[in-house]
């Protein structure tokens, strides 16, 4: 059970709040997820984070998390497999309330990244997708 929520965003590596569809497509249930930073591997004593540039703004588009105290440096990917993902939620399916962990690994639903929680009551799919940008034509 996650043992609690972040209080601020610079807690997070990720978070979103969104409403869950049932299965005709109205909204009836919702998902609020999270994934706390995680403690350098080398010193122990930050959290890791995104390089920043010299002007302190963090470089969003970095393939890489720094540690601000030892400077010690990990991929992103192999950084975010090592995570775990909390949710709070409410199932569409079953109007159960709860609370889960999954390790923060992304999986290949048709074609698109998604984190896929289940519900503890009725192990209904709760998932939440990578959000895309539209393309524009």
């Amino acid at each position: 059970m996650p043992a609690r929520k972040p209080e601020s965003m610079d807690e997070c590596v990720y978070f979103t709040q969104r409403s869950l569809n049932d299965e005709n497509g109205e909204p009836k249930g919702e998902i609020m997820t999270w994934v706390f930073k995680g403690t350098c591997t080398k010193c122990g004593k930050e959290k890791m984070g995104k390089p920043r540039d010299k002007s302190g703004k963090v470089k969003m588009r970095a393939k890489e998390y720094v540690c601000p105290e030892c400077n010690h440096t990990v991929e992103k990917q192999e950084y975010e497999d090592s995570l775990v993902a909390c949710a709070e939620y409410t199932c569409p399916g079953c109007s159960n309330k709860g609370e889960t962990e999954i390790p923060f690994v992304r999986k290949n639903i048709d074609g698109v990244k998604t984190l896929r929680f289940t519900c503890n009551k009725c192990a209904g799919n709760l998932d939440v997708t990578k959000k895309m940008k539209e393309k524009k034509r």
